[in-house]
């Protein structure tokens, strides 16, 4: 089963549906034509028409064109909801999917390519069950009916009603006759555009302090040309055949072909003059029904390659869970012989044989060069990636064997990025408990030194984040601190606290993360050395390996990677003063 057909799946039976109405009015669209011809018959009938039969075939034509409009309006309404339910699905399989993935597969996948594909691609299939279904069976069931019905009356006027779909096929398949690979290459050109242009306003700042502003765009011009000579080059020999093969559907062709022939044909005794009017009608009606379905296909190849995404997305290997879920005794965390590697080679390898024991009620600092594998040993703590070697328990319990909602009840992280949603500040900081009181929620706040600010708010603690709460680094810390100190857990990480926080509130960070780590086991990730001295133990990495661990008056005095460290901090602090 393909992509396209399982995710389609829930919808099967009402698109199925939605196509047997769509059929019903097909056929009822050819019926006032055959109508029009009877009643053409019985006015040119000898002697007085036939009211009766007059009568009749007028309430066949209302009756038809009612039934038309009526099928036509049901099938669209039921594939409409159709795709407001598989839209609904879908998210909500993506949501709870992205729900159970490891929390580090965030970091490796671009947040633009998620939203893409969860918003953006289930909206591309749109066109495909809310409208190709009916258009595909409409340009179907209308010239099969159509056709079969002039082969029944007359198989001139069906030869004739060919002619103008046959030529129109013919340059139809010339035009798409690499449409896959096209497509790739319009894709592929697009995203380079994207990039360059992602790239260019990340730069802004630079570009403009350095004044490179007029060869930092170049790649993005570079990039929109290329899209432009791609785009140009394939479309423009495309236009100029559509216009002339558009000609061959046109009503003004068809009839000229249709009533050009059929003159002939008439005088030939091929086919009658009330044929020919039925021939010369449906003739039009044909081509109109067909060319939605043909300038469809672009809309079914994207959003066939949309659904291929939104698979893939809904592919992502989840975090393996326990089978049986073990509860941690205590929070004593350990580290034993622990490597990790993004990848099999040896130079992906971040962290080889760390060993290491955090006791509750104390503060445990990582230090080290840029790279060292500081962060990759605290979101390994977190599961968002897990260990290739070794193993990380707390409580005496491997993590792999806790239950990750019991595990994110345990240990509480504040990262170096906040990450605050769009809602109140309130909402933001009890996210993840259930109806927390508003006197819980202020208590967390003050101990993270953040209410006074929050009171001065429009709306207080009911104030929304982007728009009338904008808070500063330091402050949106201090409301991911608050979190943390609310939801009580009793193991903390803590990467970089004040790497964002202004001078000025830089004290009241610092005050927050003390009341923080209070009783609990705190992990430090810190790159200013002056703000972990006083740490229960600091442990030195230097290529993800563990090269000393002691207190801050030990290690400044033994020589070895903490004492330059903290003699390169100083020095450079005197240079800069």
């Amino acid at each position: 089963m393909s992509a396209l057909q399982e995710l389609l799946a829930p919808v099967r039976r009402a698109t199925g549906l939605a196509m047997g109405v769509a059929a019903i009015g097909a056929v009822a669209e050819i019926v006032p034509f055959v109508a029009i011809g009877e009643l053409a018959r019985v006015i040119l009938e000898p002697g007085d028409p036939d009211r009766g039969r007059l009568l009749g075939v007028a309430a066949v034509v209302l009756v038809a064109l009612g039934v038309r409009a009526l099928c036509t309006s049901a099938a669209i309404m039921i594939t409409h909801y159709a795709d407001v339910r598989l839209q609904s699905v879908l998210r909500r399989r993506i949501v709870l999917r992205l729900g159970r993935v490891r929390l580090g597969w965030f970091t490796e996948n671009a947040s633009a390519d998620v939203g893409k594909a969860a918003q953006n691609d289930i909206q591309t299939m749109h066109y495909l069950v809310a409208h190709q279904k009916v258009e595909t069976v409409t340009g179907i069931v209308v010239p099969l009916t159509g056709f079969g019905y002039l082969l029944w009356i007359s198989w001139p006027a069906a030869l004739l009603a060919l002619v103008p779909i046959v030529l129109y096929l013919l340059s139809f398949a010339f035009m798409t006759r690499d449409m896959a690979v096209k497509m790739k290459q319009m894709d592929d050109s697009l995203a380079a555009v994207n990039a360059a242009a992602v790239e260019f306003v990340r730069g802004i700042a630079v570009v403009k302090t350095f004044g490179r502003g007029g060869r930092s765009h170049q790649a993005y011009e570079t990039a929109t040309k290329d899209y432009a000579r791609f785009f140009a080059g394939w479309v423009r020999p495309m236009l100029r055949l559509e216009s002339l093969s558009g000609i061959a559907l046109s009503a003004p062709f068809v009839l000229t072909l249709t009533l050009g022939g059929g003159l002939l044909f008439v005088d030939r005794g091929w086919m009658e003059p009330v044929e020919l009017l039925v021939a010369s009608m449906i003739g039009v009606v044909i081509p109109a029904s067909i060319t939605p379905l043909l300038h469809g296909m672009q809309g079914r190849q994207q959003a066939a390659a949309a659904a291929e995404r939104v698979a893939a997305l809904l592919r992502t290997e989840p975090l393996p869970e326990p089978a049986e879920p073990q509860t941690p005794d205590g929070h004593l965390v350990e580290i034993k012989g622990m490597s990790f590697g993004y990848g099999s080679a040896e130079e992906h390898q971040a962290l080889q044989g760390v060993n290491l024991n955090l006791p509750p009620g104390t503060v445990t600092a990582l230090v080290g060069p840029s790279g060292s594998g500081k962060s990759t040993l605290a979101a390994l703590l977190l599961r968002f990636h897990d260990v290739t070697e070794g193993e990380i328990r707390i409580g005496g319990v491997d993590i792999r064997q806790i239950a990750p909602k019991d595990l994110y009840r345990t240990v509480g992280f504040v990262l170096q990025d906040v990450a605050l949603l769009h809602g109140t500040v309130a909402g933001n900081i009890a996210l993840g408990e259930e109806r927390p009181s508003r006197e819980r929620i202020e208590a967390a706040a003050k101990a993270a030194q953040i209410h006074d600010r929050i009171m001065e708010l429009p709306r207080g603690y009911d104030s929304v984040i982007g728009e009338d709460a904008l808070l500063s680094g330091g402050e949106a810390q201090r409301v991911s601190i608050a979190r943390v100190i609310l939801h009580d857990t009793p193991v903390v990480i803590l990467d970089e606290a004040t790497a964002h926080a202004d001078p000025e509130s830089e004290a009241a960070v610092q005050q927050s993360l003390s009341a923080l780590a209070a009783g609990r086991t705190v992990l430090v990730i810190a790159h200013r050395l002056d703000t972990v001295r006083s740490a229960d133990q600091i442990v030195v990495l230097r290529e993800g390996v563990v090269q000393q661990t002691g207190r801050h008056e030990e290690l400044v005095q033994t020589p070895g990677l903490y004492a330059d460290l903290w003699r390169a901090s100083h020095e450079e602090a005197g240079v800069t003063s």
